[in-house]
């Protein structure tokens, strides 16, 4: 009889923990729903429309025209698609007339990877002079690439450098 009596005391405290801890689990999805409630009234992100770079004055261009970047490429080291369109880019600096520019945010050794990637085609900038250039463009999203007219204005802004007129298509 004593061995029933101690099963079913140690059941009920089974049961009164069990009950404790939906409770304790039930109080916090509420607190989780009243945060997503108050969350879903916020305004959303816009997509990144890099279109809004044209017309702007690319800020570090050459002097002469001899000098200016026409086609203009903004990675970040700790962007995965950057490290993917790089050579891409390579390609079509390759075979693009004109000057190109590879502009690198972030550092570290990985900078110097993709800095020897890009830079046998283009010229690189680096550190401060790559986040001064970001700034000053607005650049929101990494890769983005530019096409720069003759007079140093952005005429053609994309994410995807497929999709930027004037460049060869590149597999």
């Amino acid at each position: 009889m004593t061995f029933l009596i101690v099963a079913v005391v140690l059941v009920g405290a089974l049961c009164m923990f069990n009950l404790l801890l939906t409770f304790a689990v039930l109080r916090r999805l509420r607190e989780h729903t009243t945060e997503l409630e108050r969350l879903a009234g916020q305004e959303q992100f816009a997509p990144y429309d890099p279109s809004v770079l044209v017309g702007r004055a690319l800020p570090g261009a050459g002097a002469d025209d001899a000098d200016r970047p026409r086609l203009v490429a903004f990675f970040d080291v700790d962007c995965s698609t950057c490290h993917e369109r790089a050579p891409q880019f390579v390609a079509a600096a390759r075979d693009h007339a004109g000057a190109a520019l590879a502009v690198i945010t972030g550092d570290g050794r990985k900078v110097d990877d993709l800095a020897g990637l890009v830079g046998g085609v283009s010229k690189v900038v680096t550190a401060e002079g790559a986040d001064s250039m970001v700034r000053a463009l607005g650049i929101e999203a990494f890769p983005t690439f530019l096409r720069v007219g003759p007079d140093g204005t952005v005429v053609d802004a994309q994410t995807e450098l497929e999709m930027l007129a004037g460049t060869a298509p590149v597999a």
